[in-house]
């Protein structure tokens, strides 16, 4: 039996590590203020007629706090890259110098740096209630197991772990907002 109840452990605790990665993925999409080459991830790019990420067709850079370049590696894709950053909606208003494009991130307002913050807490939120439906899931295993044997002591032994692995991924998405807030809000 506790061979199934390691099996379990490790699931869930699999599970909700894919939960976070997912969640902090969630966060890198939300810009705080300083120009990332991550900012333009999403972007994806119309070449040669089939939709590509944007970093397999040009070199991503910051120029500086507030300043990112898109150098493609041909010359000829620069207006569909163009048009690729514009049709993502991410608010940027890309220059074309001939060479490159150059993206000026404008500073954010404070209602807009609250806004972000709202959304990186809803984005905590589904991933502590994804982490709460790995838990459901994993007691209703154990809950299984039950009916196949296991003692009422293991059983509450196990409800006790599962408990503890879920305080921990809930404690760990908190950390992973907290710094994103600080993040946003720092000018």
């Amino acid at each position: 039996m506790t061979e199934e109840l390691n099996m379990i452990y490790s699931e869930f605790r699999d599970s909700n590590k894919k939960t976070v990665e997912h969640f902090e993925v969630e966060l890198v999409k939300i810009r705080a203020g300083k120009a990332t080459p991550s900012m333009l991830q999403t972007v994806v790019v119309d070449y040669y007629g089939s939709p590509t990420p944007l970093n397999q067709v040009a070199n991503i850079a910051t120029m500086d706090a507030r300043t990112l370049t898109v150098q493609p590696w041909e010359k000829s894709s620069l207006d569909a890259i163009m048009k690729g950053i514009i049709d993502s909606n991410l608010g940027f208003a890309p220059q074309n110098n001939g060479e490159m494009l150059i993206i000026s991130v404008p500073p954010l307002t404070e209602e807009r740096r609250k806004e972000l913050v709202k959304r990186a807490k809803t984005d905590a939120e589904h991933a502590k209630v994804g982490v709460r439906n790995h838990r459901k899931e994993a007691l209703d295993m154990v809950k299984s197991l039950k009916d196949e044997g296991l003692s009422e002591d293991l059983q509450k032994d196990a409800e006790n772990e599962i408990q503890q692995i879920t305080n921990k991924y809930v404690a760990q998405v908190d950390d992973i907002l907290a710094k994103k807030e600080q993040e946003i809000m720092t000018i």
